[in-house]
């Protein structure tokens, strides 16, 4: 197995930078403390969801009965979901107006963490799908140690990336915020559409005209 290629196709496909304007959309209305929170838990989210996927793999998926497909229809509708509250420029949660909002506010921002910024914009079908690949071509546990510590790295990358957010929010403002997550909401719908239709036919092979033959 070469061991740089891996690593290259893990960056390529979870892609921090191009997740950054989903992470101020979802993180907008957020304190300093509860925006570094959500960035550890995406961070770590991130390692364990590739770890486990070198570990485990498809074994995981197995016993809960469901297939790759049907994950990535479920990734799919998850999107979509968000891309609507994005075209409407919506913050990701509320302003707190008490204790107890703040409360829900600080929990829903370690939810957020995990889905949908770690689960699927980060990594989804296409991550999992990826380290089980490799690491079925893997021949020696080392060589799986190995993809466990790439995660690591794409954990360390996505920290960074994140942390550099709030420059990058300061800098494009409330207005210029608000045009982004429309576009990018328009953007994250046409991905839900792909990763739907491409889930739907693997599932109904018939859909993509395979059965007319």
């Amino acid at each position: 197995m070469d061991l740089l290629k891996p690593l290259i196709a893990l960056l390529a496909i979870v892609n921090p930078i191009g997740v950054v304007p989903f992470f101020i959309h979802f993180t907008q209305s957020f304190s300093r403390a509860q925006r570094q929170r959500t960035i550890r838990i995406s961070a770590f989210s991130a390692f364990v969801v590739i770890a486990v996927s070198a570990v485990a793999g498809l074994k995981v998926i197995e016993f809960f009965g469901i297939s790759l497909a049907s994950f990535q229809v479920g990734g799919g509708t998850l999107l979509l979901i968000s891309s609507l509250a994005m075209l409407n420029a919506q913050p990701g949660e509320s302003s707190p107006t008490d204790l107890d909002e703040g409360q829900e506010k600080v929990d829903a921002g370690a939810s957020i963490a995990v889905v949908p910024l770690t689960i699927p914009l980060l990594t989804g079908p296409a991550t999992i799908s990826t380290v089980v690949i490799y690491a079925e071509k893997t021949r020696f546990l080392w060589q799986i140690g190995v993809l466990v510590a790439y995660g690591v790295v794409i954990a360390a990358v996505t920290y960074i990336v994140f942390s550099a957010s709030g420059r990058i929010a300061r800098v494009l403002g409330r207005t210029g915020i608000n045009i982004m997550t429309r576009l990018m909401g328009l953007i994250l719908a046409a991905m839900a559409v792909e990763l739907l239709a491409d889930g739907l036919t693997k599932l109904f092979p018939v859909l993509a005209g395979q059965g007319m033959r």
